[in-house]
């Protein structure tokens, strides 16, 4: 961003600062996306959470007020947005991320034997982490792989057509760190 108001550090460039380190790289990281936008804008908002996730991990209220002052809304809009979502995480998450779709096209498919399988196999509940901090498993409302039920994404990395049969071999890859 140029003219009043631009944090772009001398000899910068202009460049990308995306993925930079703590201190102000979030700030010019979102900044840099904000630029793309109409001033006054509230479009680069998602974008915005998801730079302070990637740098955080999760969107804590910490992380929202550093998305807030950054696009110069209230940390309340930027949680009012994040929980409409469910790709971004208001609460710590495992190493590693499991999330079984559980929509129609998944359901009739057999979402639910899948997901009492992942639970099962990784002793906790959707919506929880293993106690070790490894894995985070949840249920979602659509991984849009309506044609390839059931979807589950793993770490990001959807699988498709998944039953109840596939989930130990999943979770021992998970836990072997492939």
């Amino acid at each position: 961003m140029t003219g009043v108001g631009s944090t772009e550090p001398a000899g910068s460039g202009g460049a990308d600062m995306r993925g930079a380190g703590a201190g102000n790289g979030l700030y010019e990281a979102i900044q840099a996306e904000r630029a793309k936008y109409p001033e006054g804008s509230r479009s680069a908002t998602l974008h915005a959470l998801r730079l302070a996730q990637e740098e955080h991990g999760w969107l804590s209220p910490d992380a929202l007020r550093e998305v807030a002052d950054a696009l110069e809304v209230t940390p309340a809009y930027c949680k009012a947005v994040a929980t409409f979502y469910d790709m971004y995480h208001l609460a710590p998450v495992g190493t590693h991320l499991v999330e079984v779709c559980t929509n129609l096209s998944c359901a009739l498919a057999g979402a639910q034997r899948v997901v009492d399988a992942f639970a099962s196999e990784l002793g906790v509940a959707p919506g929880e982490t293993t106690a070790d901090g490894d894995v985070t498993f949840r249920t979602v409302e659509c991984l849009g792989g309506c044609g390839y039920a059931t979807v589950v994404a793993v770490d990001h990395r959807y699988r498709q057509f998944v039953g109840p049969d596939d989930v130990a071999a999943i979770v021992e890859e998970l836990r072997a760190g492939s």
